[in-house]
Formats: structure tokens, C-alpha cells, sequence
């Protein structure tokens, strides 16, 4: 029998990679993209509520928990009652899930002196999940005031050294979509702050002045202004590669009040001064890219190569166009240089070549260049197509306080990054790899607990519990059997993961078995031997990002 872990795949893809792994005697890791995990200086900090980081290499130095706390947090949970496994199918059943997320840039411009530089886009965040009305009714049935299950919120940077005045405070309101937006746009960072990474920090409260929790955003990293210079793979890191996800804005004679970002709103193009959308930009070989279906490359976008803006929430897209570099608002169309972080570009429409993207007051319009402005491998542009492009990043927290009986933070969330399967048949291990693990915390397969051992704060190992408590009475399967994996608190506070659990059956039944069924079809000798056939081969483990 096979068992196959993989993960939720995005709103939106190009395409699909599989990359299958088998699990035998020896060990073999597999993260983010089937890529190998390795414990680096690269691997991502562990983040504790109790401090904050203000060195990139201190915080990626921590490697151990902090016993003591985890103790505390231990003996908070024991009086608590446990956590069934009928709770969790009536949960797995209707998720009252709460979850959040924090779009940001990758990369924020350094303010020098005086100055402030406010990040651009400024980084958003979401909070959406039937929990959080659940939460409200509850508050609201003991009769508790409008304010206090009212939500705010205050992001600002990983340093211990930023004042309360360098933070930004947020006012979430209501969207058309059921879900809660706030933006901090008075974010940045000054050059008395010598780190070459930072993360911002989130944090939640209710009116009544309830902590929810401490939410870290991914790294972002410290520019002091966009190169001009030719890119070359040693800063591969400042480039736009083929996949990733990146905003585009577009500001009026540098004055930070006119800047507008393209968005989508109710499936169509704008251009918004409040919110801003994170697109997937594709580089799409250009024989295939007047037809709906178009052929995916892989590698850096350069200018004069075609690409397609896909929404990654919605899935809209524009037409295939050609990015352009801009200089003094002149398209240069010899250029074929690799595009890089908050360089101004154009994008000009691949079937009209006279036809470039540009906006106009809230609308996304094409704007036609002059034939008669038109100078050797240069266009005459206006403001309005002049885009300034920036590379983005997304993280989200799901978590469920149904089955909780929650008296302070929901944080620190723990993060499953990858799964690695050990052994096989009646033995199978599963070992996750993440951030933020304790010693409080359980692996569920479906709602099934499984026996879980923490091995530090980024690593447990779990027995992958045994197909029949899935099956009912039969052992072995004729079908695959799919199950979620989830994260589960001492106190009952679900963690909700995009991982999942596949009991696979071998599809060849082998001579032997063959043989056995011609000879004794009704014997449970013959039951007992087709399930050791079934589970004796080594699992596969498929990891899909």
C-alpha cells in the first residue's frame, strides 16, 4: 500500500509538477517545490512570541525552544478537556476557520535622513473565515458591546528598537467579497537601521482588549534604490523570475498622493489608489502566444519577451504583451536585459504593437503611440503607461478556535514546509518539517490522532496511523483514501494545513495472491495474506507547491 502526501494547490496555475519520492531504508527531504530541505542559515527563523528580531543572523541562529515557556504553555493545557475524534469529523465537516493574510513587497527602499519612504505597495492584509463571525456571535451572546468584538490591529517592523510611533495602525472595513481589509501605508524603514532583511509583525486585538496574536510576514529585503545596472545572476535575487508573483503602480511625477495600483475589482481591470493586486506573471513563448493556450518557459523575465498578467485570486488575465524598459519616458525597444526589482517599465500589446497598457483617472485603457513621435527603437510614452514593477510575497494563518477553550494567543502558528515518509507497511513514519513546533501540539490524519514526538522547534515525527481506522473492517483498500493533515493544540486550537494523506493500493494483485484466491476465496488466511501484500511496499511521497 502507498501513501502519498501532498499539498493544496494555488487559486491559479500554469501547470502542474509532480515529483514523485520513494521512501526506503534511507531518507530523502522534500519542501517547497520538491526542493531538497536542508537545516542552513537559509532556513526560516523560528519566531517566539515572547521576543522580536532584530538581527537577520541572530534570529536565523535560534534553533532550540525555550523550555521554560513551553512548560507554562503545557501545564495551561492539562486541566483542558480532549479534543475527540468526533469533534474533529464535525469540524473537518464545516470549518469555522479563521485565517490571515499579509501581502507585502519583496524588497523596500532604504529612507535616508529625514526622508520617509513609504513602502510601495503598502503591505495589505486580509482576514477572512467563517470563525471570525462565529467569534462575534459568541462575544455578542454574553452581551458584550459592539466594540468589543470590533477587530484592530498594528503592523511595524521585527525590531525591538522601533517605537510605538513607527507603527502603523490598522482599520479594517468590510469588502464586497465577506472578507476584511486593512493597508499600513505609513511604513518604512530609516537608515539607522543597518539590517539587509527584516520582517514586519502583525498583531491582532479585539475591542475588549483581547490579544488574538502575533502574525510575521516572509523576509523582505533592504534596497537603497532600484540598480540600473545590467543584472547578472548574482543578483539573481533582484530579478523577476517567470512564476513569481509581482504589483504594478504607477506614480504621477513622483508625488506619493497620485499613485495608483492595478488591481481587479469584481473581475475587471482598475486602477485603485486604496488596494492593489499581486498577479502572476508568466513568460509565454511567443509562437503560442496569440492562442488561449499557451506554452509556459521557464527562467527570468527580460524586456522584449512576451508575458501574460494572471489575477492570482481570481484567475483574470490580461492579453499577452511585450514588457518594455522605460527611460525618460521612452520605451527602449532594443533592450534584453533581465527586468529587475521597482524598475519602470511598459507593456506593450502583443497583436497591436502601437498599443501600450496604461491607465487613465480609475481606468485601465490602451493608450495608441504616435507613428510621427516615433524615434529609432524608442517610443513616445505618457504617464499614464509608465509602470513601476515590484515582485510580492503572500503568507496566510488558518486557524480554528471552535474546539478551543482559548484564554490568550493564538501564536506562534506553526508552519508545515515539508513532508518526509520513512518506512513502510505497519510501520510508516512521517516526519513534518516546519516552524514553530512545541511539545504541545498533535499530527491528525483526518480526525485521527496520530502518536506525535517533537524532535526541535522545526522538525516532529509521527506514526502514520494504520489504514483500517479508515476503512472500517477491511485491512486492505481498492480505492485511495485521502485525508487532511492538521495541526492540533493541547487546547483544542486547530491548525489548519494545506498538507494532506493519500492511502494508496498497489494496482497489480501479485501471483501468490493470485494463486490463493484460485485456491481458498473465503479463507482469512487469504485476507491476511493480500493486506501484507498491500502494505508491505514502501510509501511514495508527492509534493505539489
Amino acid at each position: 500500500m502507498h501513501g502519498v502526501a501532498t499539498k493544496g494547490l494555488p487559486l491559479f496555475r500554469f501547470s502542474t509538477a509532480t515529483r514523485p519520492c520513494r521512501a526506503s531504508s534511507g531518507r530523502q527531504k522534500l519542501g517547497k517545490r520538491g526542493k531538497k530541505i536542508t537545516d542552513s542559515l537559509d532556513t526560516a527563523h523560528t519566531y517566539q512570541p515572547w521576543d522580536s528580531v532584530t538581527h537577520l543572523e541572530t534570529a536565523l541562529g535560534r534553533t532550540e525552544p525555550r523550555l521554560l515557556e513551553w512548560n507554562r504553555l503545557d501545564q495551561s493545557f492539562s486541566p483542558l478537556p480532549r479534543v475527540t475524534r468526533e469533534s474533529v469529523r464535525q469540524y473537518l465537516q464545516f470549518p469555522p476557520d479563521q485565517s490571515v493574510r499579509i501581502l507585502h513587497a519583496k524588497v523596500a527602499q532604504k529612507s535616508y535622513g529625514n526622508e520617509k519612504r513609504f513602502f510601495c505597495p503598502p503591505p495589505c492584509v486580509y482576514i477572512s473565515g467563517s470563525g471570525w463571525k462565529l467569534k462575534q456571535d459568541l462575544l455578542n451572546a454574553t452581551g458584550a458591546g459592539d466594540s468589543c468584538y470590533r477587530l484592530y490591529g498594528y503592523m511595524g517592523l521585527d525590531s525591538s528598537c522601533v517605537a510605538q510611533a513607527d507603527t502603523s495602525k490598522l482599520a479594517f472595513e468590510d469588502q464586497p467579497d465577506a472578507r476584511m481589509f486593512a493597508c499600513a501605508k505609513s511604513l518604512y524603514i530609516s537608515d539607522t537601521d543597518k539590517r539587509k532583511h527584516f520582517r514586519l509583525v502583525l498583531k491582532l486585538f479585539l475591542g475588549n482588549g483581547q490579544e488574538i496574536g502575533s502574525f510575521l510576514s516572509k523576509l523582505i529585503k533592504v534596497i537603497s534604490k532600484p540598480s540600473q545596472k545590467r543584472q547578472s545572476m548574482k543578483n539573481a535575487d533582484l530579478c523577476i523570475s517567470t512564476g513569481s508573483r509581482v504589483a504594478l503602480f504607477n506614480r504621477l511625477r513622483s508625488q506619493t498622493v497620485s499613485t495608483r495600483y492595478l488591481a481587479v475589482e469584481r473581475g475587471a481591470f482598475v486602477a485603485s489608489a486604496r488596494q492593489w493586486t499581486a498577479f502572476t506573471v508568466t513568460l509565454v513563448e511567443d509562437q503560442h502566444a496569440d492562442s488561449e493556450e499557451f506554452t509556459v518557459c521557464e527562467g527570468f523575465i527580460c524586456y522584449g519577451c512576451v508575458v501574460q498578467l494572471v489575477c492570482t485570486d481570481s484567475g483574470v488575465a490580461l492579453p499577452p504583451m511585450v514588457i518594455r524598459k522605460v527611460n525618460k519616458q521612452h520605451a527602449i525597444l532594443d533592450v534584453d536585459e533581465p527586468v529587475s526589482q521597482l524598475h519602470k517599465c511598459a507593456f506593450q500589446f502583443k497583436d497591436n504593437s502601437q498599443m501600450y497598457l496604461c491607465l487613465s483617472n480609475e481606468r485601465i485603457i490602451q493608450y495608441q503611440v504616435s507613428s510621427s513621435l516615433r524615434e529609432q527603437s524608442r517610443e513616445v510614452l505618457n504617464d499614464g503607461s509608465c509602470w513601476t514593477i515590484i515582485g510580492t510575497e503572500a503568507v496566510e494563518y488558518t486557524f480554528c478556535e471552535g474546539l478551543a477553550c482559548v484564554q490568550g494567543s493564538v501564536s506562534p502558528i506553526p508552519v508545515i514546509t515539508g513532508l518526509e515518509v520513512n518506512g513502510g507497511g505497519h510501520v510508516a513514519m512521517l516526519e513534518v518539517n516546519g516552524e514553530n513546533f512545541g511539545p504541545h501540539l498533535k499530527v491528525w490524519f483526518g480526525n485521527v490522532e496520530a502518536e506525535t514526538m517533537l524532535r526541535s522547534p522545526k522538525s516532529m515525527l509521527c506514526v502514520v496511523p494504520d489504514v483500517s481506522v479508515f476503512s472500517g473492517e477491511w485491512r486492505w483498500l481498492r480505492h485511495p483514501i485521502t485525508v487532511p493533515l492538521s495541526l492540533i493544540r493541547l487546547d483544542g486550537l486547530i491548525y489548519r494545513s494545506t498538507f494532506s494523506f493519500t492511502y494508496t493500493p498497489e494496482h497489480n494483485t501479485p501471483p501468490q495472491a493470485r494463486g490463493a484466491l484460485q485456491n481458498a476465496p473465503e479463507s482469512d488466511t487469504l485476507i491476511d495474506f493480500i493486506h501484507q501484500e498491500f502494505t508491505r511496499t514502501n510509501f511514495h511521497l508527492f509534493m505539489q507547491n
